[in-house]
């Protein structure tokens, strides 16, 4: 598998936990050992990971959490780091996101999320693209 591939399970991962709201699944994904930022739609920047952490917890054990659905993601290799660019559908919205992925011990680790509204999307392609 190459690293646009594996990023993009990686990716599929990170919204399976998300839908799934597995919070254990959620921390696991996150990069211990690099910088990390996250900007969840409406919310400033955060960059430490026991905050990042536990906004995820927050939204993840949050009842009035709507469902989520991904499409259209593409990975492209950034020298050592792979992001991911893909659309969040909710009910009523749809985001535009960007994941990236770095390697911790042998496996991809997020370092990067930022998700914000989409004036335009794009319709999903049924098809994922590196």
């Amino acid at each position: 598998m190459n690293r646009q591939d594996h990023a993009l399970f990686a990716n599929d991962t990170f919204y399976l936990a998300f839908a799934q709201k597995d919070f254990k699944a959620m921390e696991r994904l996150w990069a211990n050992a690099h910088a990390t930022v996250c900007v969840h739609p409406g919310w400033p920047v955060i960059t430490r990971r026991d905050e990042i952490v536990e906004s995820w917890r927050r939204i993840l054990t949050n009842p009035e959490q709507p469902g989520i659905d991904f499409y259209n993601a593409t990975a492209n290799a950034v020298g050592s780091l792979v992001m991911v660019t893909c659309y969040e559908e909710m009910p009523g919205s749809v985001c535009v996101a960007t994941n990236g992925f770095v390697e911790e011990d042998g496996e991809l680790r997020l370092f990067h999320h930022h998700s914000g509204p989409c004036a335009n999307p794009p319709p999903p392609s049924g098809a994922r693209s590196e």
